[in-house]
């Protein structure tokens, strides 16, 4: 409990986050050079690569819109209050980098520049070993579940290098757990179609329920990382700032899990009904983005 305090001692409330706490310069330069080297690369830099094609301007506006969350959830108030006091802006920064930012990411990528980045074997292997539905699904919801135990939990936000390392290694595992569902690749033995990819996501929501259920039903405040934490709001202490961050992760979960399970049945109907169409009907069907 000491530590955790120690965490808290310089409130915002007292005027000591400075205009690099809030908005963390960092995160901002990384985004911005990250969106520079994805426009140069997939725009006048493509003709230097095989195959290549640039990038549809769904995929960049897509690109834009995941490094616009990333910086949100990394950059802004929201990871520095997040960090230090809330415990449910935690959950939203953590719902925006498990849920949002990957398949964001993952459609706005060109299918040769990714094929380019996975070509070296070692890349490969892991890429396989990590995409695989049933490892994919485990791994990060494991990793998710483990995170939320109160012990590692508390243990985790005292150390600033473990926390980070932490947060990256889970958001590698929603990456692979994202894959199957969103994967560009055309050549992709894990990408899932039909009622494979239905079952996947569902299975991936219920995975990750009793992380939530746990938070939202718990009798008291679990984490002595945000009990320590001073108070911003009269009206919302620990035990409810906990409830609220369970919701928040549930809400945008099942918000984001169920767009892409009506999306999928969409186009799964749509091409079972196309392939009961007479074969001189069924040219020209649209074929599904993912």
């Amino acid at each position: 409990m000491g530590n955790a305090h120690q965490m808290h001692e310089m409130s915002p409330a007292t005027g000591s986050a400075t205009f690099s706490d809030l908005w963390s310069p960092d995160v901002m330069l990384l985004s911005l050079l990250v969106t520079t080297v994805y426009f140069l690369l997939t725009g006048p830099m493509h003709k230097r690569f095989e195959n290549a094609t640039p990038a549809t301007s769904k995929q960049r506006l897509l690109f834009v819109l995941a490094i616009v969350l990333f910086y949100v959830a990394q950059g802004s108030p929201i990871s520095y209050y997040g960090h230090h006091y809330m415990f449910s802006l935690h959950m939203l920064q953590q719902s925006i980098l498990y849920f949002a930012l990957p398949p964001l990411m993952l459609l706005a990528m060109p299918e040769w520049l990714l094929a380019k980045i996975f070509r070296p074997k070692a890349l490969k292997l892991i890429l396989n070993s990590l995409t695989h539905p049933l490892v994919a699904a485990l791994l990060f919801n494991s990793l998710f579940s483990f995170y939320h135990v109160p012990f590692i939990f508390d243990a985790v936000a005292i150390n600033h290098e473990w926390m980070t390392f932490y947060h990256i290694i889970l958001v590698i595992a929603a990456f692979a757990m994202w894959w199957p569902i969103v994967s560009p690749l055309s050549d992709n033995k894990r990408q899932l179609a039909g009622l494979k990819k239905l079952s996947y996501v569902f299975a991936n929501g219920v995975l990750i329920t009793p992380a939530c259920a746990l938070i939202i039903f718990a009798s008291e405040p679990l984490y002595a990382t945000y009990i320590a934490a001073p108070q911003l709001f009269q009206s919302l202490d620990a035990f409810n700032d906990q409830r609220l961050g369970g919701i928040i992760m549930k809400l945008v979960q099942e918000l984001v899990y169920g767009c892409v399970l009506a999306y999928v049945f969409y186009h799964w109907y749509k091409a079972e009904k196309q392939d009961d169409l007479p074969m001189d009907q069924s040219f020209g069907a649209e074929k599904p983005t993912f």
